[in-house]
């Protein structure tokens, strides 16, 4: 076991990619020299080559035209977009040429591209640095979308994510990259990369969250269990497809459900999971599912980003709706 930072355990997992198949490379601004914004491809050009991990012009329409091209020709790239709301200039290269190339010739021709993406607010950041974009992508059919909260998922998940046959966007909290935990870099993927987890059993709830919301929703259990109820916490990892599965058991046995995301509420993801929740579930909750989210407005300026992340006391506030049902 190592004590690693989630950007040490995407690198390493990047470079395990690479070590491995000479047709990944990796494509984006800064990815090179620089070695990223926040460092995760940090001294990967250096090792491989400018031909492997490649610094491309500002221009993200071109980014993931780029990787898609090269996808057609064999290769596996893997993009990066230095943040969440600079992915908008490559939204029609990936909504409407990525995800539908599979089906548009009948499942002759694969799109195995990785669209890393810096996501969340919680750093302090100005504006277009801390949006939330997951729903867009998870309702596009084509795209595989998953949000790993921790060091451990992002070093197993990131070369899962690379060896997809099908276009993946991987979204990173950025505001969880300095957190450390012990990873066995040795190890092979625990889980197939679409498994939600149960990082917490509990009987009382079931809170689910996923990205940097996932250590908030555990914070939020710990003291919860100071007060007596016991929660069940759920790391959704992957947000398309979701494991509803995993999510229903829960539910079925704590007849509660309280759905966590920073992305604002109106057609976020917390929508689709209530909603299959009411159907599948619907003899089994006990209450309305709730939600707590970021508001629906744009992302606000750093010094009111405080009160626009969901934190514990919000979600102990719905605990206490859901509880008194």
């Amino acid at each position: 076991m190592t004590l690693v930072n989630l950007v040490t355990a995407l690198n390493t997992g990047l470079r395990r990619a690479l070590e491995s198949d000479p047709h990944v490379v990796i494509l984006g601004e800064d990815v090179g020299r620089l070695g990223g914004v926040f460092r995760v491809t940090d001294a990967l050009q250096k090792d491989f080559g400018e031909n492997r991990v490649i610094d491309m012009p500002l221009a993200e329409s071109g980014i993931v035209g780029t990787a898609f091209g090269l996808a057609l020709r064999g290769y596996r790239p893997v993009c990066e977009i230095q943040f969440d709301g600079f992915v908008y200039p490559a939204f029609d290269q990936i909504v409407s040429q990525v995800a539908k190339i599979h089906y548009r010739t009948q499942g002759r021709v694969r799109a195995p591209i990785t669209i890393r993406i810096p996501s969340g607010g919680g750093i302090g950041a100005v504006e277009h640095h801390s949006e939330s974009p997951e729903a867009y992508f998870a309702h596009t059919a084509g795209l595989r979308v998953v949000y790993p909260s921790n060091p451990a998922d992002g070093f197993h998940m990131i070369r899962q994510a690379v060896e997809s046959d099908d276009p993946v966007v991987f979204l990173e909290p950025k505001r969880r990259y300095w957190d450390s935990a012990e990873v066995d870099l040795s190890a092979e993927p625990p889980l197939p990369l679409h498994s939600a987890r149960v990082i917490r059993p509990g009987s009382d709830a079931t809170v689910v969250a996923y990205g940097s919301m996932v250590a908030t929703a555990l914070e939020a259990a710990d003291i919860a269990e100071d007060e007596g109820h016991h929660l069940e916490v759920i790391d959704l990892r992957s947000l398309s497809p979701i494991d509803f599965d995993t999510l229903d058991k829960s539910v079925r046995r704590t007849g509660r459900l309280v759905i966590v995301h920073e992305a604002p509420m109106f057609l976020g993801m917390g929508a689709e999971i209530a909603a299959h929740a009411a159907y599948e579930c619907f003899y089994d909750l006990r209450a309305p599912v709730r939600r707590v989210t970021g508001f629906d407005i744009p992302y606000p300026p750093a010094k009111l980003e405080q009160f626009h992340l969901p934190d514990a006391d919000r979600i102990l506030d719905a605990l206490d709706e859901v509880l008194a049902a």
